[in-house]
């Protein structure tokens, strides 16, 4: 093999492993590291490096989640729920807007995506764990509340659940994201958790986690109908990324609410004002 194919494989390798951290950390999926890379710095078409994301968001929720779920942090009651109105709107997404828009379309909706949902996390940025939540009449009813011991705090923690339908909204708006640009669009399921129904962070981290995969699937096969899922690409990414995954998860309950909260915002903070320039073809 020509070694400026290994310096290649090597570089994705590398992207991959740090995306794999990041997203496991703070719930977003791979794809918000590997897209742009792909994208900016290998100069890959944004169609293709999209779906060789879908495929290392998928990793990223086989080995985050599983960790998590063994972990009983992720609330799968929740997941489950709201992964009916995630799903439903990444088949629309991948199957229909998917087709309508062209690179540097893709390239602002994602920046602006991730830009806008900074303003909720940088009000909420020093909140360790939310306080005086209550179940509304949905989550009662389905009983969404839940705990989990926190490793870093030493105790366990018990929550509720508020505002679910609203919830539901960001999620069905997250799987069009997830089939548009294969994301998982963990961005808007940790913003529909955390800010809309209240959920500690490391909660809405962990069962974002855990519903990425389901979403990506739900999109992954549109793009391999297409012809858009490169083996060659995909091996190296989704390798790569469930290791940076398993180590992202053992780093996550390590870390307080509000550090998993800082690495949020400044990847969303970095990655989307990348994503947002390119669009636009401003290099800096």
């Amino acid at each position: 093999m020509h070694p400026a194919v290994l310096i290649w494989l090597g570089k994705i390798a590398v992207a991959s492993l740090l995306g794999g951290v990041v997203g496991a950390i703070s719930g977003l999926g791979g794809g918000i590291v590997i897209v742009p890379v792909l994208t900016l710095f290998l100069h890959m078409p944004i169609q293709q490096a999209i779906g060789a994301s879908i495929v290392s968001v998928i990793a990223v929720s086989s080995g985050a989640g599983s960790v998590y779920v063994r972990d009983h942090i992720t609330n799968v009651r929740i997941a489950m729920f709201l992964e009916l109105s995630t799903a439903t709107g990444a088949i629309l997404g991948a199957a229909v807007l998917a087709r309508l828009l062209n690179g540097d379309t893709l390239r602002v909706i994602f920046g602006l995506t991730l830009l806008v949902s900074l303003l909720p996390i940088l009000a909420n940025m020093g909140e360790e764990l939310p306080r005086g939540v209550k179940n509304d009449r949905l989550a009662t009813w389905l009983n969404m509340q839940g705990t989990y011991f926190d490793k870093r705090m030493g105790r366990e923690i018990y929550y509720n659940a508020a505002r679910v339908p609203p919830a539901m909204g960001v999620m069905f708006i997250a799987g069009i994201m997830a089939g548009i640009l294969g994301i998982g669009a963990g961005v808007l399921k940790v913003l529909g958790m955390e800010i809309a129904m209240r959920l500690p962070t490391k909660v809405a981290t962990a069962t974002s986690n855990f519903m990425i995969g389901v979403t990506a699937a739900a999109a992954a096969g549109v793009y391999l109908h297409r012809g858009l899922v490169l083996p060659f690409l995909v091996v190296p990414v989704a390798t790569s990324v469930l290791a940076g995954a398993f180590l992202g998860t053992k780093l996550m309950e390590r870390m307080s609410n509000v550090h998993v909260r800082k690495v949020f915002a400044i990847a969303l903070g970095i990655i989307g004002g990348e994503m947002l320039l390119s669009g636009f073809h401003v290099h800096v």
